[in-house]
């Protein structure tokens, strides 16, 4: 009796799984290499492969993903009424961004707007940025609105959210989003306290109830604050202990965030506001933005010109991969990457290996001490093919969480994508281009003294891994785009 019920449950999990594959293939259009990927996984572990399914790989449904353009606002068309923003023509004609057009072009078909006169400051620890960014919180005239992948109920959060009530009972507008994935741990209770001091909270995806969420794979990954609409943050570090270099079993933890002060924050304002509209359902007229100060008149602060490129699963087109790989293949001298994870897809392999071969100098640096041990053994295994086309290698010597691209002698990109399918394809993202020398320079140099802190490896470092975790490295690298 046991073995018949056994056999009929298998029987049905096989129907439901052709038809799902019949689902990812016709109507979701995949890509060859996840349709891959669940058919391994839903072959030889059926039963526990469609439940994984049911809960991570599902996509967004056809309503969601309506929504949510709905209520996105056109960046360009907020910028384009602001009195002083330079046109499109005149940024591609302006000194350094000349000889990258093509580039700029890319990305405004992306609806990213160029914007000059920026003063950019780059933190290379938590530390530092979350003083700065205390210090802007405390100058706050008119509004803050942020948002957040982790924020934690522990030291660094409680500090935060204690000066967003401040603020909040001051009368300054506080506008506060964050993911229900990311933020799991953190109970909404202690979001509550910002509503009791007369801020908003919106919750990124909420489940249905608490521990049942359908939109599980798919996170808000942004970390973003917006102060006046003048100063702006955006990187790699979340609000939580450990991003700060507090945790013992993650250091020295080594992370990239930038603080952009001038008419550059338009682009993150934007950002916030498409995630805010959808998140509390807000029907305001984006007119009321410019007259309510979200987008104040352009000030000269730097030389910086800035593009923001934003992606996620709501749209079919990758957007800040597409960007990476126009940089990396536009590269005439030197591309230096740096990311916790390294899982590219064929696209973004090729553009390395054609950079490689065209004589452009290729730098990837990961951590030595991994977070995920299941994502760093496929890292593992494509690093080993970099090492193989003679790409330069590094491993940090603790846990590297920087998302940076660094190209030639004038462009840098900061921001919260990591190189691997869940950043590109399934998260919300964001990245600043940067339009510098003197940023270039700058975190040129931060480069160059990461990899004192780093061990140079090749060949010989994958060829004399043990057998066993060479298994586990191709098993995760066939599993490689569900990670």
């Amino acid at each position: 009796m046991f073995l018949s019920v056994l056999f009929l449950i298998i029987a049905i999990t096989f129907v439901l799984n052709f038809f799902l594959l019949i689902v990812m293939v016709f109507l979701e259009k995949r890509k060859p290499q996840n349709i891959i990927a669940w058919l391994t996984l839903l072959t030889f572990l059926p039963i526990v492969g469609f439940g994984v399914y049911m809960i991570f790989g599902s996509g967004l449904s056809v309503r969601t993903r309506r929504m949510i353009k709905r209520k996105a606002i056109s960046e360009r068309d907020i910028i384009r009424n602001i009195k002083g923003i330079q046109s499109l023509e005149e940024a591609k004609l302006d000194g350094i961004l000349k000889d990258d057009s093509e580039l700029v072009s890319l990305c405004y078909s992306f609806g990213s707007y160029p914007i000059p006169g920026n003063d950019i400051k780059i933190f290379t620890n938590g530390e530092d940025k979350i003083k700065s960014l205390k210090n802007d919180l405390k100058n706050a005239k008119k509004s803050i609105n942020m948002e957040y992948y982790i924020f934690a109920n522990d030291k660094v959060g409680n500090e935060i959210m204690d000066l967003l009530c401040e603020k909040a009972r001051e009368g300054v507008e506080v506008n506060f989003i964050y993911d229900s994935i990311g933020s799991r741990k953190t109970r909404r209770k202690f979001f509550r306290k910002l509503e009791t001091a007369g801020g908003n909270v919106g919750e990124f995806f909420p489940p249905l109830i608490r521990l049942i969420n359908m939109k599980i794979n798919y996170r808000n990954h942004r970390k973003i604050v917006v102060i006046d609409g003048k100063i702006a943050y955006t990187g790699g570090v979340n609000m939580r202990d450990d991003h700060l270099g507090r945790s013992k079993k993650l250091t020295p933890w080594r992370d990239t965030h930038i603080r952009i002060e001038g008419s550059g924050a338009y682009a993150l304002q934007n950002i916030f506001l498409d995630d805010w509209r959808y998140c509390k359902n807000d029907n305001t007229p984006p007119k009321l933005y410019l007259e309510n100060g979200f987008f104040p008149s352009p000030q000269i602060r730097g030389n910086a010109t800035i593009q923001v490129v934003s992606s996620g699963p709501d749209s079919q087109v990758q957007k800040i991969k597409e960007t990476f790989v126009k940089m990396i293949l536009n590269a005439k001298e030197r591309v230096y990457l740096q990311t916790p994870y390294f899982i590219p897809d064929d696209v973004f392999f090729a553009a390395l290996r054609i950079a490689v071969k065209s004589g452009v100098d290729v730098r990837i640096m990961v951590p030595m001490i991994p977070d995920k041990k299941t994502v760093y053994l496929a890292t593992l295994s494509y690093l080993k093919e970099m090492a193989d086309l003679d790409i330069k290698i590094y491993l940090y010597k603790g846990f590297l969480h920087s998302k940076t691209l660094l190209i030639d002698n004038n462009k840098l990109s900061v921001g919260t994508c990591n190189t691997d399918n869940r950043s590109f394809g399934l998260n919300f993202e964001d990245t600043a281009i940067i339009y510098s020398k003197q940023i270039n320079e700058q975190y040129s140099k931060i480069f160059e003294k990461d990899i004192k802190n780093s061990q140079l490896v090749g060949k010989n470092y994958f060829q004399k891994k043990r057998w066993i975790t060479k298994i586990l490295q191709a098993i995760m690298r066939l599993l490689s785009s569900l990670l």
